[in-house]
């Protein structure tokens, strides 16, 4: 199954294996895509679906150094670059809009953009910047409801300069503890007004950004990417998260959005999702699911046939294999991936994985 065409609503794929959104920090102008990446989503395009790294819809998101963003038509063109190589090569790509809340630091943004976030709790910790080296997270400042309205209205530009720029689609980042997790998770979120409080208030942000994006696209056109029970940033489990993810997908499936993605990153050491929540989360959205973290070939076929998910994930592996789809259908052995070389600039460690070919 792994290995055949699937058709999720309207979009065609030639096998059921997914690239999963990977940070690699390679937009070094001006956190716009270029021909290095165009290159590097090219060699990946007989993957059936490539998520496009986290990119920011907004200059306030770019918490990170060199991560690209879609919010102007310089990054339009830039990104324009990638999706015609991957078409060329008969591709489909996704870019995963990614909008990094409190997990930043202000040496990473653009002059002018502010480090926002649902309150202004600092996140413990350091991160890279290109100037100043490691640095402590910077504090956010608490959104007011204004600047919540404004990031909902940057999410539904972004997402229409993604289809100006070639893309098939978006997803929606609301994993990994970034901004909108930030919202939905009550370890984060503690604020006591409409946005947060209870299950409704926490999913309320994650709900508008996708009606935005979706009354900017189309339902069609828009995944969305959750990982309840991760840890990542400081999220982590709390009172009520089974019942909150269940009505988060619930008023998620009426929209007819092109899939739902459930990230597990027990593979990686954090809490496994229970397996009667993925369950129930499948039930619920009644839609095209993709699956992601620790997968190899076998237990992803495994997954497919038991009914699991329709599409299966793959980060690391597609990351440091641009033949992955060849490898996996063979049974061949997989490139390692270099974790030296996941986030610096250049074509090393990017590019530069041997093929079986090779």
């Amino acid at each position: 199954m792994l290995f055949d065409p699937v058709q999720i609503r309207q979009m065609a794929l030639r096998n059921r294996i997914v690239m999963a959104p990977l940070t690699r920090s390679r937009a070094v102008d001006a956190n716009t895509a270029n021909a290095l990446m165009a290159e590097y989503y090219a060699q990946r395009a007989d993957i059936g679906l490539l998520i496009a790294e986290g990119t920011s819809p907004s200059p306030n998101g770019l918490g990170y150094a060199r991560i690209p963003g879609l919010y102007d038509e310089r990054h339009v063109r830039g990104w324009k670059l990638v999706t015609d190589a991957v078409h060329a090569r008969g591709g489909r790509i996704v870019v995963q809009l990614m909008h990094t809340g409190r997990v930043s630091q202000q040496a990473n943004l653009p002059s002018g953009a502010e480090v926002l976030g649902p309150g202004d709790a600092v996140l413990g910790g350091e991160v890279h910047t290109d100037a100043q080296g490691m640095q402590p997270y910077t504090r956010p400042r608490a959104m007011r409801e204004t600047d919540i309205v404004h990031a909902i209205d940057e999410y539904a530009q972004s997402a229409r300069l993604a289809i100006e720029a070639g893309f098939d689609g978006v997803e929606v980042h609301a994993a990994n503890g970034y901004l909108i997790e930030q919202f939905l998770n009550a370890n984060v979120n503690r604020r006591t007004d409409d946005w947060g409080g209870s299950i409704d208030a926490r999913n309320r942000f994650a709900l508008e950004v996708v009606r935005a994006v979706v009354g900017a696209i189309g339902a069609g056109r828009v995944g969305i990417r959750l990982s309840p029970h991760g840890v990542f940033n400081e999220t982590g489990s709390f009172d009520e998260l089974d019942a909150q993810y269940r009505a988060l997908v619930g008023a998620l499936a009426p929209h007819g959005l092109l899939y739902l993605h459930l990230l597990d990153h027990s593979a990686m050491g954090a809490p496994a999702v229970p397996a009667a929540l993925k369950r129930a989360l499948r039930e619920a959205f009644a839609g095209p699911v993709i699956l992601t973290g620790g997968f190899d070939a076998a237990s992803a076929e495994q997954a497919l046939a038991a009914g699991d998910a329709d599409l299966i994930g793959f980060g690391r592996a597609a990351l440091a294999n641009p033949d992955l789809v060849e490898r996996l259908r063979r049974g061949a052995a997989l490139n390692a991936p270099d974790m030296a070389t996941f986030y610096t600039p250049g074509a090393k460690g990017y590019t530069d994985y041997p093929t079986l070919g090779a």
